[in-house]
């Protein structure tokens, strides 16, 4: 189901992205130059379907387990970060777990949030914006634990323009359109930037594309800049000759991701204990990965096709410890529901503390087990 779910949107970005190739000869950009730059999203497309055709069903079980039999549990993680069956394996923070685990790659938050919320997936890993998106929409999961940068120098979002824009400032966004999946991390990063420069969804014209389809837009001149995050970042700089606007850091962008939980698993004793030991070892396999940061390059590279240059970035602004949501980072959030309220990018208000639900204890830290593996 949630396979097929992904793959269904896949194909209408594939739409969107078929649609503007067809339309290259209307813009003012070469043919050449064009063609070049929609080959490189159909490919990345491409790569995509066979990330979740291959991985979406892909499952580590705990070590020492006699297969994957049906009496064991199954949990299905979504992930939008890369390389995790990898750096689990490696890891061995699956080691004695009583479980099997599944992963579910998506290609970014919003759905993924609806499936936990529909009880398709078990948990699931998304930015701020998302819980904050779904709350409103998809009664049935929970935010459960929070996931802070070891340092707030990393960068999870940005605002790019075109190889030849003239836009030099955010204040020049005005009356441009903007391309951004909606209800995504990078939604919060451009609504802050420009109301930071007195600008508005009013005054600026936000442009909702799912990613691959936010790709072929961009590579097509359709939009006069886009916010998104990395790989693509890196690859429409290197290759195109794209320009950075802005960085998505604090305080514009808070950098901090959560693990939301489906209802189903929270409500049942049995499955909530198993959960929270499911958090616990994917915080250890992210420690493992951070201390080891070369293999987990290596594994991005092999499960995305992705170039050498590009993973290191993705893996170097990925760092991430799960943790603990304490009062500040709700408070944040709040704030950020609140701001997208009253831009009306969302229709009706958020209390963000009715859909925190901690599974890990306040003092929970990975820092004795990553020293060890």
């Amino acid at each position: 189901m949630i396979q097929q779910t992904v793959i269904q949107q896949t194909v209408i970005q594939q739409t969107v992205i078929d649609k503007t190739v067809t339309q290259k000869t209307a813009n003012t950009r070469t043919v050449k130059a064009k063609e070049a730059t929609a080959a490189r999203a159909i490919a990345r497309l491409g790569a995509a379907l066979a990330l979740i055709g291959g991985l979406a069903g892909l499952g580590v079980a705990g070590a020492g387990a006699a297969g994957a039999g049906a009496s064991r549990p199954t949990f299905v993680v979504g992930q939008q970060e890369s390389g995790i069956v990898s750096l689990f394996k490696q890891s061995g923070a699956l080691n004695g777990a009583a479980y099997n685990v599944k992963f579910a790659y998506f290609p970014y938050g919003p759905p993924l949030v609806q499936a936990a919320a529909a009880g398709q997936i078990d948990l699931g890993d998304v930015g701020d914006v998302p819980p904050i998106n779904g709350a409103g929409k998809d009664p049935g999961f929970k935010v459960i634990a929070a996931e802070v940068p070891p340092s707030f120098k990393q960068v999870g979002d940005y605002i790019i323009v075109p190889k030849g824009s003239k836009i030099e400032t955010l204040a020049e966004l005005r009356g441009k359109t903007v391309g951004v999946p909606e209800g995504s991390s990078a939604n919060g990063f451009l609504l802050n930037a420009v109301r930071s420069v007195g600008l508005s969804p009013t005054t600026v014209k936000f442009v909702n594309l799912a990613p691959a389809a936010l790709q072929a837009a961009f590579a097509s001149g359709d939009i006069d800049a886009a916010a998104f995050w990395n790989p693509q970042v890196t690859l429409d700089v290197e290759n195109d000759g794209a320009r950075i606007l802005a960085l998505g850091r604090p305080p514009l962008d808070p950098d901090v991701s959560f693990y939301v939980g489906a209802d189903k698993d929270l409500t049942n004793p049995a499955r909530r204990a198993m959960l929270t030991d499911l958090l616990e070892r994917l915080a250890r396999a992210y420690q493992w990965g951070d201390n080891h940061p070369a293999i987990w390059t290596q594994d991005v590279e092999k499960e995305t096709g992705a170039d050498a240059k590009s993973a290191a970035i993705d893996v170097a602004n990925g760092k991430i410890l799960v943790r603990y949501i304490t009062p500040s980072i709700v408070s944040a959030e709040q704030t950020l529901a609140n701001t997208f309220y009253q831009a009306r990018q969302i229709t009706k208000p958020v209390a963000v503390s009715s859909i925190i639900d901690n599974l890990l204890p306040a003092d929970f830290t990975t820092a004795s087990s990553a020293q060890s593996n």
